[in-house]
């Protein structure tokens, strides 16, 4: 049975699994800034990057979708003209069964076949419609926040599309 790596984590499966207190040993969430940008400014425009399908979203896709996003807002405006709020924080444990590869391995490979597996990582579990990213811009800066967002979706598992919010009047 072979899978696509990242395909794994991708569908909803199962209970969430969050109770850290009773595990050893989960990573740290790879992403930890969650607001970029000047946090209390007054910006006229706020657009959402949503999810069109349910999906799981790992820890290092939603820190590589800020990188993407905070390049190119860093790269076409200043940081006073924007605010780029990452909204899911990753809860969900994600676990893996390692199997043993090389030569014998297929006598390891029957047993243990429902195997509770050991902590690989976490995610955030995302409905359709539902928020990853905002971000809040000047009208100046509209067109290099699309860019950004449409930037950062690429690095995300499902396909997403732009919302505006608030302040469509003044970029139409």
């Amino acid at each position: 049975m072979s899978r696509k790596p990242g395909r794994m984590y991708r569908q909803i499966r199962g209970q969430a699994y969050t109770r850290r207190e009773y595990m050893g040993g989960v990573p740290a969430p790879r992403i930890n800034t969650f607001d970029l940008g000047t946090t209390n400014g007054d910006f006229p425009i706020v657009m959402n990057l949503k999810f069109k399908e349910p999906c799981q979203v790992r820890h290092t896709s939603l820190e590589a979708a800020r990188i993407a996003a905070n390049r190119a807002l860093s790269k076409g405006t200043t940081t006073a003209s924007f605010h780029l709020k990452i909204r899911p924080y990753p809860h969900i444990v994600l676990r893996e069964h390692k199997m043993a590869t090389g030569a014998g391995a297929d006598r390891v490979s029957g047993g243990m076949r429902g195997a509770f597996g050991k902590a690989v990582g976490t995610a955030a579990r995302m409905q359709s419609g539902e928020t990853v990213m905002t971000i809040r811009v000047t009208q100046q800066a509209f067109n290099v926040a699309k860019e950004a967002m449409w930037k950062a979706s690429m690095k995300l598992p499902s396909p997403c599309y732009i919302d505006i919010e608030k302040g469509a009047e003044l970029v139409s």
